[in-house]
């Protein structure tokens, strides 16, 4: 068996040529959506990370807003930073960049996000909206990993899928969102980590596989059930090459699977996009694409 390529960096352009034509129809009517980054510190992979945000925005029609505080800023300047896009109406969503430098308190920083511009859709009152079925910005990779998979038309609804890893950004969200009764998921949803110690038993009788737990060729071949899908959402380097949790073995089992590079990343940073586009719509008082209450 070969498996058939989720292929990320395609869907991610369908979504960013929609979110092109909605901006420009909200720019005709005099609103230029805008978005948001704030960064501390020099870190290099935070840095080159807003640097392709930006860039995406600006392919879009998006407007970009930038702050960038030095390493050393006090808890009291990230806070001013964040309230001063909380108030500014040119900024429709933004975002902290993460890691913090230490000594800051990040949870304190995210809580502190206007819901409404929160383009991770990782505020406090976001992930509540989630857990309630009720509408509101979505987490973006957990939001893109489910257009990926509506979009090669695999089967989520009433199937099994097994979610590996249970961090905030992915994990936990990711299996929420999939949980619900909307369109692509609905799903029987078991969440499991590198702690279990029968792993491989539980992948094994998963319809669709979702690792993200950042160890590198964690979900081998051997793992999966025939026709499976498994998808790749957790990432890690050895020098400048980009891992994925999923083993490229896995394409010669699976009925779909992620490429190691191109996958969930575009997809990503295009509802990244999508998230802010809507909040300038909400903004507007247009109802966006955002779900309603769906349990």
């Amino acid at each position: 068996m070969s498996a058939i390529l989720l292929d990320g960096e395609a869907v991610a352009a369908r979504i960013r040529a929609e979110v092109a034509q909605r901006a420009a129809a909200l720019a005709a009517a005099g609103v230029v959506v805008g978005l948001g980054t704030i960064l501390v510190g020099d870190d290099v992979a935070s840095a080159r990370y807003v640097e392709m945000k930006h860039r995406d925005a600006a392919e879009v029609g998006i407007a970009s807003f930038h702050q960038h505080l030095e390493a050393d800023a006090t808890q009291a300047e990230v806070e001013t930073a964040v309230e001063r896009f909380n108030q500014d109406p040119a900024v429709h969503a933004f975002l902290v960049q993460v890691p913090l430098p230490p000594g800051l308190d990040g949870d304190r920083v995210l809580g502190l996000v206007d819901p409404d511009k929160d383009v991770d859709g990782l505020q406090p009152v976001n992930l509540g909206r989630l857990v309630m079925g009720s509408p509101g910005p979505l987490p973006c990779t957990p939001a893109g990993i489910v257009e990926l998979l509506r979009a090669y038309d695999v089967p989520v609804e009433g199937r099994h899928v097994v979610v590996i890893g249970r961090g905030l950004t992915i994990g936990r969200p990711l299996a929420l969102l999939l949980s619900l009764r909307r369109p692509g998921c609905n799903a029987a949803v078991t969440v499991v980590h590198t702690g279990v110690p029968d792993l491989a038993e539980h992948v094994r009788r998963a319809d669709v596989v979702i690792a993200a737990a950042g160890s590198p060729g964690l979900v081998t071949a051997a793992m999966v059930k025939p026709g499976a899908a498994v998808v790749g959402a957790g990432t890690s380097w050895s020098g400048r090459r980009l891992l994925s949790d999923v083993a490229e073995d896995v394409a010669e089992v699976a009925g779909w699977v992620t490429p190691r590079l191109g996958g969930v990343g575009p997809m990503t940073r295009a509802m990244l996009l999508r998230n802010a586009l809507e909040a300038a719509e909400r903004a507007r008082g247009l109802p966006g694409d955002s779900p309603g209450r769906l349990r």
